[in-house]
């Protein structure tokens, strides 16, 4: 069973950019052969059945070990879709989804009552705005240059598709901000990319700091002196707001691997208010 799982996982990898091209070929009037059309449709029914059986005999398994239908469901999912493939389907959807929510301006996501919002976003509006205004010059200029009907509807695509991208990624961090729980916990997110819960009472200090950084959300400083690990969420490199916990936290990072951290640094709009909020937050749950 492990070689079909391994076969399985690394054709669901696979399928990402051969439905991509499909998708590009058809957009732009190209002609799929008939025999290439049927091999692609037998392939994708072997990977089919052979997920199917996969998903069934891990399904079982997980059944058999005492877990509910349900999360049994999950776990088997999680066994033969690759990890990375499956965070960035889910991250496409929380785009798509928060990029609507944007525009139909329903209000911050995961914010209950009682709970404070922390704004992040406007930090990187700027740099933002300079990826867009580049986008949509090179969907223009790369439109009126190409002179090749085919090369120029795949390069059309994929700029319109830039454009959507750095729009919806934007709207992902408005209407997905940091939130301080009534109860004293702590939602660190970016966007649709990172969600990292810090539970109420974990929370040691905090403290308004200002640092330039070059790590990637979500990853662990080299440079930190906590040997239990500082995770940094800048926003165009900077972070204000610097969290100690108790004891390392467990968290998901970008596209699904594991890390821990004990500090947090993150960005906030308007840190002095951010930090006021924790700081009574904190008094109030203890």
């Amino acid at each position: 069973m492990n070689p079909l799982r391994t076969l399985v996982r690394w054709s669901f990898a696979a399928m990402v950019p051969g439905e991509l091209v499909l998708m590009l070929c058809l957009a732009s009037g190209v002609g799929v052969p008939e025999g290439a059309r049927r091999a692609v449709e037998a392939v994708l029914l072997a990977i089919v059945v052979a997920a199917s059986v996969v998903f069934t005999a891990d399904y079982r398994r997980h059944r058999r070990s005492g877990l509910p239908p349900k999360p049994a469901a999950h776990a088997a999912l999680a066994d033969t879709v690759p990890t990375a493939v499956g965070k960035l389907t889910v991250h496409e959807f929380r785009l798509g989804t928060s990029f609507l929510r944007w525009v139909a301006r329903r209000g911050p996501h995961g914010v209950r009552p009682g709970d404070v919002v922390v704004p992040y976003a406007s930090g990187q509006m700027a740099v933002l705005y300079v990826f867009l205004f580049v986008s949509i010059i090179e969907t223009v200029a790369l439109a009126l240059l190409i002179p090749w009907p085919v090369v120029h509807a795949v390069t059309l695509i994929l700029d319109l598709w830039g454009v959507y991208f750095v729009i919806a990624l934007h709207a992902s961090c408005v209407v997905r901000p940091h939130v301080i729980g009534a109860d004293g916990s702590l939602r660190l997110r970016y966007g649709a990319l990172l969600d990292i819960r810090i539970p109420a009472g974990q929370v040691v200090s905090v403290q308004r700091e200002r640092r330039y950084t070059n790590s990637k959300v979500g990853t662990i400083d080299p440079d930190g002196t906590d040997p239990d690990g500082v995770a940094d969420l800048p926003v165009a490199s900077e972070t204000t707001i610097t969290v100690q916990l108790a004891e390392p936290l467990g968290y998901v990072r970008v596209l699904g691997r594991t890390a821990q951290a004990r500090t947090f640094r993150f960005y906030a709009d308007d840190p002095a208010a951010a930090l006021d909020a924790l700081r009574a937050t904190r008094s109030h749950s203890a």
